[in-house]
């Protein structure tokens, strides 16, 4: 018997030997393996659980229209539909509890597709030629996505492509059987926010609302917890968001490339989700330290945070374009929608007699956010900075008022 089955997808006519390799260390750690081939011309050296007629037949397609397409990306992507439909289909069965995909570029983006499609905590590696290259965009990773660098392993096998080839397999293997799923046995609440040092609303916030029985999930609004942040929304996990630090919105906005998609911001309001928003941080742009700032914000003042990330501090114009764009975004919720206007800052080094402070910054974003506020946003203007006790008492206000109404589900 095997405790945990492990998924193996890949391009068997190209890539038999190491799929087969990788199949090879699971079931010797005692692992079950399903395999499926999501190549297009080639065939493999022996049958796959699943056949590439299989994966093409599942997105709604037939091998032969891949094929006929005579083009490598509409083959490819005819074959990402159906790897990632049936993927979804057999986890949902419970036929597999992990999945390492194997590629270059073209499998890559097949790859992403397929972990995308699959829920979190469900144990996704990708053993990828471009792991970590700028390549792979942030709104194309899955919330809890692994990558391992295929070094050495363009063609056929070797020690040093073995290497890495085994740690994936050792990895999915062990995330399988370690795992601790989700708990779904209380309402989640999704958060933004960045570190203590700048915004501190959530060491109040918190315990308070776990305190009323909803379990709250903090979001690192740094590019990929913003990320992560908006696939669960996606997915409609969250009975309400507090989105406070939408930095990132800006990020994307200024060609930053520390960045949450262009959807940031968006998917509770797609999904109904109750939404409260304030805007954490909306005076900086993040970009990565070791590069150039984006070269519309040049010149302008920078804070370096550390060797990785530094920020640009915005000038009044460019906080009414950040202004403008937070309306458009919540413009288009379909749910109930507040935002805290918090009128003596919105984050720890832009309060008076801060090092960031510019009153003439803060009153152009205020009165653009007053001049563009959509009539589905309720604006709610605080005399406090965003990490004062009063920003947190107006949020548990508000809160409390939407679950007395029914307007949060209270039960999981």
């Amino acid at each position: 018997m095997t405790d945990k089955t492990i998924l193996v997808v890949g391009t068997y006519d190209t890539k038999d030997d190491e799929l087969a390799y990788i199949a090879d260390v699971i079931t010797a750690q005692g692992g079950g393996v399903l395999t499926m081939d999501v190549s297009v011309l080639g065939d493999p050296s022996k049958p796959t659980d699943f056949s590439k007629q299989d994966v093409a037949n599942e997105g709604g397609h037939t091998i032969e229209d891949a094929i006929a397409s005579e083009d490598e990306n509409v083959a490819m992507q005819i074959m990402a539909k159906g790897a990632s439909l049936l993927a979804a289909r057999l986890q949902a069965e419970g036929r597999f509890d992990g999945v390492v995909i194997l590629g270059g570029s073209m499998g890559t983006d097949l790859a992403l597709d397929v972990c995308a499609a699959l829920p979190i905590g469900v144990p996704k590696y990708i053993v990828s030629t471009v792991s970590f290259s700028p390549l792979i965009p942030a709104d194309r990773l899955a919330a809890d996505v692994q990558m391992i660098l295929w070094a050495g392993g363009l063609y056929g096998l070797n020690s040093v492509c073995k290497a890495s080839l085994s740690q994936a397999a050792g990895a999915v293997l062990g995330a399988a059987r370690a795992v601790e799923p989700p708990n779904r046995d209380r309402p989640l609440i999704g958060m933004t926010s960045f570190g203590k040092t700048v915004l501190r609303y959530m060491v109040s916030l918190k315990p308070a609302l776990e305190a009323r029985g909803f379990e709250v999930a903090v979001f690192h609004a740094t590019g990929m917890g913003g990320r992560a942040f908006e696939s669960l929304a996606a997915q409609g996990r969250f009975a309400a968001v507090l989105d406070f630090a939408p930095q990132e919105v800006g990020n994307h906005l200024m060609g930053s490339a520390i960045s949450a998609g262009a959807d940031r911001m968006t998917n509770a309001g797609a999904q109904g989700i109750p939404q409260m928003i304030a805007p954490g941080c909306y005076d900086l742009i993040d970009f990565v330290g070791w590069q150039e700032a984006p070269e519309k914000l040049r010149g302008q003042d920078v804070h370096a945070h550390n060797r990785l990330l530094s920020s640009v501090l915005l000038t009044a114009d460019q906080r009414r374009e950040m202004a403008r764009e937070l309306c458009r975004k919540a413009a288009n919720a379909q749910g109930p929608n507040v935002m805290f206007l918090p009128l003596k800052g919105c984050n720890e080094w832009d309060r008076e007699g801060a090092p960031l402070h510019d009153a003439e910054g803060l009153a152009a974003f205020v009165d653009e956010l007053r001049a563009q506020c959509p009539a589905n946003l309720t604006l709610i203007e605080l005399e406090a900075h965003i990490n004062d006790d009063a920003f947190a008492a107006a949020v548990l206000a508000q809160f409390d008022d939407w679950c007395a109404k029914g307007i949060v589900a209270t039960d999981a």
